[in-house]
């Protein structure tokens, strides 16, 4: 299936979203350090990459990895999964109203706590939708 890049410093959540992925078919891997992210994003591309926001060293990191990512050409049109906690933490109603291609250029966005059966669908539709981009191409 894919390889998808999971970038959480929640370890027990990043964990668990691994195996739901991992039973579904796909290989997942684990970056828990936002500064190792676009690196290891380099080095092997994933078809999906999995983002939380807030990070310990800082509140708003995901947001920009993000920014970063689509900045580069390799990783620019590479589907982003933003899951976060960041309306629990700070009740400012982020969601999928709120991307664009600058402020917060990913693919879709996802609440934690999550419902792995809506995390599967997710994923799912975003790597269809890349599948059919790239054959459209």
């Amino acid at each position: 299936m894919a390889y998808i890049l999971i970038v959480d410093d929640d370890r027990d959540f990043a964990d668990a979203a691994a195996r739901v992925l991992a039973s579904a078919g796909h290989e997942t891997e684990i970056e828990p350090k936002i500064e190792a992210a676009i690196e290891k994003m380099q080095s092997r591309k994933p078809e999906l990459a999995i983002l939380d926001v807030m990070f310990p060293e800082d509140p708003a990191a995901g947001f920009e990895l993000a920014r970063k990512v689509r900045k580069i050409p390799a990783l620019g049109k590479m589907p982003i999964l933003m899951l976060t906690a960041v309306n629990a933490t700070f009740p400012l109603g982020f969601g999928p109203k709120d991307i664009n291609n600058t402020w917060l250029p990913i693919s879709d966005f996802l609440e934690k706590p999550v419902d792995f059966d809506v995390l599967l669908s997710k994923v799912s539709g975003l790597l269809e939708g890349e599948v059919q981009a790239a054959q459209e191409a």
